[in-house]
């Protein structure tokens, strides 16, 4: 009898080419009220990228773990979800999961609208890569002057500190020197057994006795 393992179903994504930046401004204004779409832009190359339920779930718990860090050690945090970062002279833009300002938070407080010409880029970036995009989004975000990235897979979460324009894989957080990614993918590895916010309780209370 032959028995057959069901495929995982994958993000959807398009890659176009020979896309101008106003095409690119246009599509962002038409999608703007659907988050169902992401677009990244690199010099011509459009990416159109649909989420699956397992990314926004991964996302959000992510999300999460840096809010309720930054609750517990009483830090200010500005976030900016999947807000569009963009700049024309490079002709770069991309969308991620979840952005924060952290240790910028004060220069940006009430800001609602930003020019990365002269407004610093956010802290930390979430990266959600369930199948791998089709252009080199950290070249991107290196690029737009994003300080931390946390990329995850769905099964390994890789941390990336940028250091003199180009990213470096490190075990710890920069941006919240508290977490490292150990630390990160053992509460991750918990949603099979644990509700999300039971998890979170479980994660505030181990942030407790990092004192």
């Amino acid at each position: 009898m032959i028995t057959s393992t069901p495929a995982r179903i994958t993000e959807n994504r398009t890659l176009l080419t020979g896309i101008r930046w106003q095409t690119y401004q246009d599509l962002l204004l038409d999608l703007a009220e659907n988050p169902s779409k992401r677009l990244t832009y690199d010099q011509g190359l459009l990416e159109i990228m649909t989420p699956l339920p397992e990314h926004e779930a991964s996302k959000r718990l992510l999300g999460r773990l840096v809010e309720s860090t930054t609750e517990e050690l009483g830090l200010e945090i500005y976030s900016l979800g999947s807000t569009t970062w963009r700049r024309e002279d490079l002709q770069k833009g991309l969308e991620p999961d979840e952005c924060y300002y952290i240790t910028q938070e004060a220069q940006v407080r009430g800001k609602t609208t930003f020019d990365l010409n002269t407004d610093p880029a956010p802290d930390l970036a979430i990266e959600i890569d369930l199948t791998s995009s089709s252009l080199n989004r950290l070249s991107i975000y290196a690029a737009l002057g994003v300080r931390e990235i946390w990329r995850y897979d769905g099964q390994d979460l890789k941390i990336y500190i940028l250091v003199e324009g180009e990213y470096q894989q490190q075990e710890q957080s920069s941006v919240l020197p508290i977490l490292s990614r150990s630390d990160v993918l053992v509460f991750l590895n918990k949603r099979s057994t644990l509700g999300e916010n039971a998890l979170i309780r479980e994660f505030r209370q181990w942030l407790h006795q990092q004192d």
